[in-house]
């Protein structure tokens, strides 16, 4: 028996029957003071929970007013630019003592990192045959859908799955953190191989090397990389690795693991929330974004042509008609996102090194240009500034990361804040989260077939 994909004639006349009776009128979120999307009307997010693993800034106040201020982000209540600028002087990478510190809730002593470190090469394994049975087995165009296909099916080989005990589900959070970069670049080279017909590479990583290094040296055919390369990915990782428990996959998390599953399940769950284009998938259309302005735009250093071509995506008649510049804004940032800021100075420096200045050019024009614009063309109810998915998809480009693999560096990221957030999760709550929805709907009698 075929497996039928298509979408017949019959399913959709369905469809057509489930939006006439599915669609809620509008109006009645305002009526019931329901918060679309967990946030009030300007934005903010119903506080749902507790957390003490980040915070985000974004208003400061002033006089007794809520102002807009330069976005920090704190991670364990250590401000990020602190901690990269930390590990940066001393001339080290920082995935493994940020995700010490987001686990534990203190930066680590030389002792501890050792230690820790010792501790996530051990679990650099993947079981026995696992890459030819399951990664090589059915290839996907979307490395998202194979992550999560191989994060369940870890659960077979885990003789303890089921086990919520909080030093179990912490073993299983840092094999899950030290295999993500195996299963996403293994799962790019099957895909890459048996779907594009192209020659197939599986490097073991190095016990030696950090996960920023190990990444690089998995996906390249001959397995070198420059250290600003591995730098800057590093730092990626670092920046992408945790915001708020308020997140769509974070909460997620805090969801399923309430619900009292394996952490397996609950970590699929994440990976497929980070999969959506509204989350993780974001700098992949920043990045095709600007490859369709530079094929329309003939001057890149013509901010008049520029201006041109933006305006156009706000009035939907470029890329791909939505209506969006993607990059720009956040839900919670509205001046800067610090992130960004971050990034941008080592953005420049790997463009230099990879001679994409113009490119960088490019960038850093729609960056200072966009938010006027979108303030003239739109009613905004707080600033919009370039967000870290803007310069990210970028970095990943320089890095010869191919776009199937963007969100999936994400998720090699987010899975420290997941772990994070579900041990939270387990230590202090003891009730399934529950929200509730208003039915709208009149009551009927049920009507016999016959008669209908």
């Amino acid at each position: 028996m075929s497996f039928n994909m298509k979408v017949t004639p019959e399913i959709l006349a369905l469809t057509e029957e489930c939006i006439r009776n599915s669609s809620i009128d509008p109006s009645l979120y305002g009526k019931y003071d329901v918060k679309r999307g967990l946030r009030d009307v300007n934005g903010n997010g119903v506080l749902a929970g507790l957390t003490e693993i980040s915070d985000i800034i974004a208003f400061k106040n002033v006089d007794g007013v809520k102002t807009p201020c330069d976005g920090e982000l704190y991670y364990r209540g250590i401000n990020v630019t602190d901690l990269v600028g930390g590990f940066l002087a001393e001339g080290r990478l920082g995935f493994e003592e940020t995700a010490y510190l987001l686990l534990f809730g203190k930066l680590p002593t030389e002792a501890q990192l050792e230690e820790f470190n010792g501790i996530l090469k051990a679990q650099q394994s993947l079981p026995k045959n696992f890459v030819r049975d399951v990664v090589m087995k059915a290839p996907s165009r979307d490395m998202m859908n194979t992550l999560s296909r191989s994060v369940l099916t870890l659960y077979a080989y885990d003789h303890q799955a089921d086990d919520t005990s909080l030093p179990n589900v912490l073993r299983q959070c840092l094999t899950l953190i030290a295999v993500f970069p195996m299963l996403s670049v293994y799962g790019y080279q099957a895909y890459n191989h048996y779907m594009m017909g192209k020659s197939l590479y599986i490097h073991n990583p190095s016990k030696k090397l950090s996960t920023a290094e190990n990444i690089l040296r998995m996906l390249r055919p001959d397995m070198k990389y420059t250290q600003m390369e591995a730098l800057v990915l590093d730092l990626a990782l670092v920046l992408h690795m945790e915001h708020g428990g308020g997140n769509n996959s974070t909460f997620t998390t805090h969801v399923v693991s309430s619900s009292g599953t394996d952490t397996y399940s609950t970590i699929a769950a994440a990976l497929g929330s980070l999969k959506g284009p509204k989350h993780g998938g974001a700098n992949i259309k920043v990045v095709r974004m600007v490859n369709d302005m530079k094929k329309n735009v003939k001057d890149w250093t013509d901010e008049e042509e520029v201006s041109n071509y933006l305006r156009k995506l706000l009035h939907k008649e470029a890329f791909d008609q939505k209506g969006l510049i993607y990059g720009m804004g956040h839900a919670v940032y509205s001046i800067s996102d610090p992130r960004a800021t971050i990034f941008k100075s080592f953005v420049e420096k790997l463009a230099k090194e990879k001679h994409r200045e113009k490119d960088y050019g490019l960038y850093s024009m729609v960056e200072r240009l966009a938010p006027k614009i979108i303030g003239e063309e739109r009613h905004i109810y707080k600033g919009v500034a370039a967000n870290v998915d803007f310069y990210s998809g970028f970095v990943y480009s320089m890095l010869d990361l191919p776009l199937e693999l963007f969100t999936p560096m994400f998720a090699c990221a987010r899975i420290v804040g997941w772990s994070a957030h579900r041990m939270e999760e387990l230590i202090n709550a003891d009730k399934i989260i529950r929200p509730a929805y208003k039915n709208v709907k009149s009551h009927d009698t049920y009507v016999p077939l016959h008669e209908r």
